[in-house]
């Protein structure tokens, strides 16, 4: 009798949300990834919640919240109880991962969905392997065989690969084939004819050519014509992935350049993230651990990259055009979205985006070709009752029946029709001008051209998609799937 293999997908299948599959191998089932986004929404978990109790292991393919973002807060409310399988760095940095994720949350709110201790037990039963090793499952997984490999995306990213009588499940997703400045690429062409084969096409229709010097060169050029003209630039990165190959690439411009901008990597995590980083050389590509073998070198011995892990460090820096790499990429919460909002009222200013924002989130908002020309956004930061705006105090009463203590005061901003859009295969950047200078040329508030975004959440009346103050009614022809 042959091996039966069946592939239930809880999440991220035909959109972009978070990643989570049931993989049930006869009567053995793998959860495979248990990702969440950075709008931390129980109701993408309700599938899980359906078959959580019936999980026998779990397999985590990156250190990302998309893959592992979900876990404390499954085995805390959802009845997750199975071990966890998962790379070193996957376990070090995934671990950095949710405490950045909790902290900057409880920066803003009381957000109570998990606990700093919630993540610590989820880690605590997750058994690291390394790339290549083959580990037996014992009990009711017997004969069963795991093995990660090199994804190629992140730092420890895996590419899981199980067997059971001869036959292979491949699961394979966010692979990348070329090899980068700390990372080789995938090992996926040496699997031979796999029984089944689970991947994604997130980037199917990217057609643009790959030059990596001539793309390093221009978003390093971007950068240096920005600061040149005495403005700053922000980054919003995550916290320990992608961010690690943009912060290779500054170091090496910078270098070769000679500049002299501070360039600053502003987490709450950030010093422990590169100590880390330090120590995973042999999970690097092998230019770097050739490198370290013969030289005693680590490219994360950084020179013109300095940590910061509170806003106030930033804030005391001397003043002075600057680089700052911020988490959250997603612009919804963290230090970029603060920074963001402090620095968006000056034209000089720019925010580069290195990868594509998560669905519905500011980043993803603000990446539109054409951008928009309103953003109306609820802040993500304390507001003084005495500084709300009274329609807003009226929009919650109508709502909620009550006062509009605890919610945050609203941010306009406008991108005008001559803002500088920079796009390539590695960046893609926004000039956001000054919302004053705007105003005195001669714009309205509200002006008819505008397109004004609305953000999800509260009660629309129509004809809006979600109106922040209903003294002010826009026609909006965007909705949660794009341009209508």
């Amino acid at each position: 009798m042959g091996t039966s293999v069946q592939v239930t997908p809880l999440c991220g299948v035909y959109n972009e949300n978070p990643l989570s599959y049931l993989v049930s191998i006869d009567s053995f089932n793998f959860l495979i990834d248990c990702g969440w986004n950075d709008h931390f929404d129980p109701t993408l978990l309700h599938p899980l919640s359906k078959v959580a109790s019936t999980i026998d292991a779990v397999l985590v393919s990156h250190p990302d919240t998309l893959h592992l973002g979900a876990l404390p807060y499954a085995m805390k409310q959802l009845g997750l109880n199975a071990p966890v399988y998962a790379t070193e760095p996957v376990y070090r940095l995934g671990l950095l991962t949710m405490y950045e994720q909790f902290l900057s949350r409880k920066q803003i709110s009381e957000f109570d969905l998990f606990t700093l201790d919630d993540i610590d037990s989820a880690f605590q039963v997750m058994t690291r392997l390394t790339y290549s090793q083959n580990h037996h499952l014992t009990g009711k997984g017997e004969g069963i065989v795991i093995a990660p490999h090199v994804a190629g995306h992140l730092l420890g990213g895996t590419m899981w690969k199980i067997t059971k009588d001869g036959e292979d499940v491949i699961y394979a997703v966010d692979l990348n084939h070329r090899k980068e400045r700390h990372l080789n690429g995938t090992v996926l062409a040496s699997f031979v004819r796999p029984a089944v084969l689970i991947t994604d096409a997130y980037n199917a229709l990217n057609n643009q050519p790959y030059r990596r010097g001539e793309k390093e060169n221009e978003f390093g050029e971007t950068i240096k014509k920005t600061l040149g003209a005495g403005g700053n630039v922000l980054l919003p990165v995550d916290t320990v992935g992608r961010v690690l190959e943009l912060i290779l690439t500054l170091e090496q411009y910078w270098t070769d350049k000679s500049l002299n901008y501070p360039i600053f990597f502003l987490t709450y995590v950030a010093s422990s993230t590169i100590d880390y980083v330090k120590s995973f050389l042999e999970w690097m590509s092998d230019s770097i651990a050739k490198s370290f073998e013969q030289n005693r070198e680590n490219p994360f011995l950084l020179k013109h990259v300095r940590f910061c892990i509170s806003k106030s460090e930033l804030d005391n820096a001397p003043d002075g055009p600057k680089v700052v790499l911020a988490s959250m990429a997603s612009l919804e919460v963290g230090f970029s979205h603060d920074i963001f909002v402090e620095w968006a009222t000056d034209a000089k200013n720019l925010v580069l985006f290195t990868e594509r924002g998560q669905f519905a989130s500011l980043a993803r908002i603000l990446q539109a070709d054409p951008p928009p020309r309103a953003l109306q956004k609820l802040l993500k930061s304390p507001c003084p009752g005495g500084f709300l705006c009274q329609s807003l105090v009226a929009h919650s009463r109508r709502y909620s029946g009550s006062g509009a203590s605890g919610w945050s005061c609203g941010l306009v901003l406008r991108v005008t029709p001559h803002s500088t859009i920079f796009q390539s295969e590695h960046c893609a950047l926004l000039t956001v001008p000054s919302v004053a200078a705007h105003r005195a040329a001669g714009a309205g508030p509200h002006g008819a051209a505008d397109r004004v975004l609305l953000p999800p959440g509260l009660p629309p009346p129509s004809p809006c998609a979600a109106p922040m103050c209903p003294g002010c009614v826009w026609a909006c022809d965007w909705d949660d799937f794009g341009e209508g």
